[in-house]
């Protein structure tokens, strides 16, 4: 691994989210932005939605796990990987790995979404099942990597995986053309830190927003408090966000002026049908909680170019959410 990332619990720059673009280059995809009058006339906004939905892997987060896996030497990447998670996270450094030619140990809770279970299986992880609580997560993701010898790719606090995640913000910056705010959903909070530090490293007028579950609301409650709060227990629909957000995600927060919006799940669940009959995109309903948040608090958005990131496509269509 390059000295420049050697430390990989520290926030990353701007110059490494760069490096990371050009790292993956030749293995992610370059999604689209897609564009709806009638969203835009609900919203009274113009948005840009960047559609990592159709990312490779279905989520933005195959991004942050190749430039994790690409970022390893030789020697680290013959041991393997290893990481925690209730699904696009797993999936995307199993599809990583496969890339590389190296194994991808992944850790699942009881109880994660079976359609993003079985992603992790076909894309060839490993797979270690555990209580579904974050202290079994870790607990057992590290009994792996002592056991197997596997370098651990933390889902959100990881740098190298921050710095890949902020690349889709270079992308949707250069094909819209510029934007005056940005949102993203927030959980962990590995996207909303690497797409702060992207976005306001290219532009720092640009004003920049998380979703938040009001279910699994850590981020806005410890914003408001000055200090992190990690006793909120989540309840809510959006599996993809009931990850507590990390300590230096929330320096990231505090440091670019994020706003966090928190959602009902029911208003969720409805942006996410809007998205699907207007938009014709199948999102996750953690996706689907930015637009959510668009449309409650349309004062912040009115008359703006806004980003807006929709994270992955990977849905149960067996079980959806009404």
């Amino acid at each position: 691994m390059s000295a420049q990332l050697a430390a990989v619990d520290a926030l990353p720059s701007l110059e490494q989210i760069r490096d990371a673009a050009a790292r993956i280059a030749p293995h992610a995809y370059v999604t689209p932005i897609l564009r709806s009058p009638a969203l835009d006339a609900l919203s009274g906004a113009q948005l840009h939605f960047k559609s990592e939905n159709l990312q490779r892997g279905g989520a933005f987060k195959f991004r942050g796990a190749c430039n994790a896996v690409w970022s390893l030497s030789d020697d680290e990447a013959a041991r393997g990987v290893v990481t925690h998670s209730s699904g696009n996270h797993g999936n995307a450094l199993a599809l990583a790995a496969a890339t590389r030619g190296i194994a991808a140990h992944v850790v699942v809770p009881e109880g994660a979404v079976r359609a993003k279970v079985e992603a992790i299986e076909r894309a060839g992880a490993i797979l270690h099942r555990c209580a579904p609580t974050q202290a079994a997560r870790e607990a057992m993701s590290h009994d792996v990597q002592r056991a197997t010898g596997a370098i651990m790719v933390h889902p959100y606090a990881d740098t190298r995986v921050m710095a890949g995640q902020g690349t889709l913000a270079l992308e949707l910056l250069r094909q819209s053309g510029g934007l005056d705010a940005l949102i993203t959903p927030v959980g962990g909070g590995g996207l909303a830190s690497g797409v702060a530090i992207a976005a306001h490293g290219v532009d720092s007028s640009i004003t920049l927003f998380g979703a938040e579950p009001q279910g699994a609301d850590d981020a806005a409650q410890s914003l408001a408090h000055g200090a992190r709060v990690a006793s909120v227990v989540p309840d809510t629909l959006c599996d993809g966000l009931r990850a507590l957000i990390g300590e230096r995600n929330l320096d990231a927060l505090r440091t670019y002026r994020v706003q966090v919006i928190t959602v009902a799940d029911a208003d969720t669940v409805a942006a996410m049908q809007l998205l699907w009959s207007e938009l014709k995109q199948v999102v996750e309903v953690s996706s689907a909680t930015v637009f959510a948040a668009i449309l409650k608090r349309r004062d912040l958005f009115a008359g703006k170019r806004v980003g807006v990131v929709l994270t992955g496509g990977n849905v149960d269509l067996h079980d959806l959410p009404w």
